[in-house]
Order: structure tokens, then sequence, then C-alpha cells
């Protein structure tokens, strides 16, 4: 009997850790444990490794060493950016611009501060998920005080015009945060280049430990603490620093960076291996997202008269590891408000598959699972009423 296989093709939604990751934490967590903010040799030793993490990180950004503030992920970095400019700024303005297609942790945080009495403008996005300069420009307002349009989607890949809008941002004096999730460790970021004044980021998506990123915020803004208690992060963000996280984040960032153009060279191909065969051999198949201007990493493909839930299912069977959309939301049985944004209709949004490539990944991989793709979206639509209509309608 053949072994069932095990293939990982769900990096956007986490990664493992790196071997060398989890041995530079290991340390911390038993011989080195002291607390970085009390006074003697032995935890102080501890806050000087914090200082040695921060500056791996800016030097990743181009940004300076206090720049850099740690927190619990890119969902609290994603809340801090908007919740502390917009009670910050309030006495500026009540306007802030985002897009229809942004993660739930900017969404969500837009529509309470809605209720805070915010108005929040969201833009829409063209056919292939990328922001409207024009809109945007036109969407400014005397009152508007953030921008935050997120770097590349998370669902569909797509990559942003960030060094565009960080333009417009700046000629109009509007602080620009960019949620860089999904992006950092996969494209070269550069805050000063692309006048991004917040960047948030998370170790997980990049081989690093769960639980554990960052907020870049420019030096000069008046945001003030998200977490209030202690006086740890230059008493932006308080609790005790969660020391092994802030090491195996550091390390997974410098691995990232040392390996980014060998390891995203080889995605590309696997990519786009992917998706011409499945665009060719499938039949009422669709890209969704840039072809090009994407994540080195990311397919994302609508297959239409089937369901997208029943594909996962049986690619799970054959042992492989796929995803419809954004973790976060996969016990919704909305379509992915991503795809409608970019203006499928419901029944084929429905229908969508995201595969994310990790440096694992091997291309004999991507044969096997091109291979299983074909057979099940095949056996779904012989099953489907929908699709023996069309058939016979076109015929």
């Amino acid at each position: 009997m053949e072994e069932k296989r095990f293939i990982y093709l769900d990096h956007a939604a986490t990664t493992p850790a790196r071997e060398e990751v989890v041995e530079a934490m290991l340390p911390y967590f038993t011989k080195e444990f002291g607390n970085p903010s009390s006074v003697y040799t032995f935890s102080q030793k501890n806050k000087a490794v914090i200082t040695g993490c921060r500056e791996t990180i800016a030097n990743s950004l181009n940004c300076k060493s206090n720049e850099i503030y740690f927190t619990a992920g890119g969902t609290e970095s994603d809340n801090w950016a908007l919740k502390a400019t917009a009670k910050a700024y309030a006495t500026k303005g009540k306007h802030i611009i985002t897009t229809k297609i942004e993660h739930h942790a900017i969404l969500h945080t837009a529509k309470e501060l809605e209720g805070d009495g915010f108005e929040i403008t969201y833009l829409d996005v063209d056919e292939n998920g990328i922001v409207k300069l024009e809109q945007l420009k036109e969407a400014i307002r005397p009152d508007t005080i953030l921008i935050s349009v997120m770097f590349a989607n998370n669902e569909i890949g797509s990559i942003q015009p960030i060094k565009e809008i960080g333009v417009i941002a700046k000629e109009n004096g509007i602080i620009f945060h960019t949620d860089a999730v999904q992006a950092y460790g996969q494209v070269p970021i550069d805050v000063d280049e692309y006048n991004i004044d917040m960047l948030s980021a998370s170790g997980h998506k990049l081989n690093g430990p769960k639980g554990i990123g960052f907020l870049y915020i420019r030096t000069g803004l008046k945001l003030r603490s998200f977490v209030h208690g202690g006086a740890q992060e230059r008493s932006r963000r308080a609790g005790t620093e969660n020391v092994p996280g802030i090491v195996g984040l550091a390390k997974a960032v410098e691995i990232a960076f040392a390996t980014m153009k060998e390891r995203t060279d080889a995605e590309i191909v696997m990519r786009d291996y992917v998706i011409d065969r499945v665009l060719s051999e499938v039949p009422y198949a669709r890209l969704n997202g840039h072809r090009t201007k994407r994540l080195p990493n990311n397919v994302n493909i609508s297959f239409q008269f089937i369901e997208g839930e029943s594909l996962l299912i049986m690619l799970d069977m054959a042992g492989i590891c796929a995803s419809s959309g954004s973790a976060c939301t996969s016990g919704s049985l909305d379509p992915s408000h991503v795809l409608l944004a970019i203006g499928l209709p419901h029944e084929i949004a429905h229908g969508s598959l995201r595969l994310t490539v990790g440096d694992e990944n091997t291309m004999e991989e991507m044969d096997y699972v091109v291979g299983h793709i074909k057979e099940i979206v095949q056996r779904l639509r012989d099953m489907s009423p929908l699709y023996e209509d069309f058939m016979k309608k076109n015929k």
C-alpha cells in the first residue's frame, strides 16, 4: 500500500519554524530566562539580546532600531496602528482611507473606529486586486489622517503600488501604514524609499515562531500605548518581553533576508509552473490576482461549477494542505470578500483554491498536486447538475 503523501501548500496561513530558529530560542526558555526589566546582570543580558534583535529587524527595513516595537503578531500591530493613530490625531481629523481587500485585522478595526465617530473610505480595487491611485487621490480630504493599504494581499497575492501610495501620502501630509504580514521576508522593503510611516509584520509567516511580531513606527509620530502597564518597549507597549519569541523572530528574519533572492526565485518557478499547467489543462479556471505583480509563492485559482470546500477536503485526503483563502476566515460560509471585491460572482468565488509554496516544496510535488487538482475538479464537476446543464447547452 502506497504511503500517504504530506505536501504543505498553505504557507500564507503559517510556516514551520526553522530548526535554527528553534535552537536559537531554546536557551531563553531555560538557562537564560531572566526578565529584561530587572536590574541585575543576569537579566540585563537579555535586555542586550533584545537590542541586538531589534537591530537585525531594523536593518531589514532600513530604519532605526528604536523604531521597531515588538508585539504579539500582525493582528495586534494592525490594531495598534489604526487605533493609536485615530486617538492621537483625532483633533486633526477623523477620516481614514483603507481598501476593501484588507485583512480582517484592519477591516474589523476600521469598523470599530466607525462606531467611535471616524469616517472610513474603503477603496475599490481593479480586477487584479490593485488599488486605483486616482481613486485614492480623490478620496483624500482635509481631515484625512491615515492611509492604510496592505503591501500584498494574503489571498490573491497581488502586490500594491506601495511606493506611489507613499508619495501620495507624503505629499498630502498623511500618515501611511502598510500591513506587510505577507510581504515581509518575501520582497525587499525599504521604509524610507517607500515613505512608509508604520508597518506591521508577523514572525510565523517567515518560518519564525507564532505569537510574536512587530510594528515599525517612524520617529516623530505621536502614537501612544496600545497595551497599558509597565514601561516596556520605551513605554509604548507594556508587558514582559517575549524574549524567546523575539530571538526566534530575529533569527528567522536574518535567514529570510539572507536567502530571499534564491528562495523566491525557486518559489516563482513553482508558482508559475502550477499556474500555467492548471490554466492550460483545467477548463473553466481563472487566475485571481495580478499575473506578475504577485507574491513569489502565491497561486489563487477559481474553478467554475465546484465548491472550494469539497476540493479542499479531497485534496486533504490526498495529503495536500491547501486553502480557499485566509486562514482567519476559514470557518465562514460567506465567499471571500477579496474575491468579491475583484468582481467575481458568488458562485465562482466559492470555487477558489489558494496554494502558497515554501522552500521545502519541490517540482515533483507540484506535478503530484496538479494531477490531483485535475482529477478532483473533474470528479466534482461530474457530480454537478450545473456543469451538466452547462455542457448540454454548449455542445
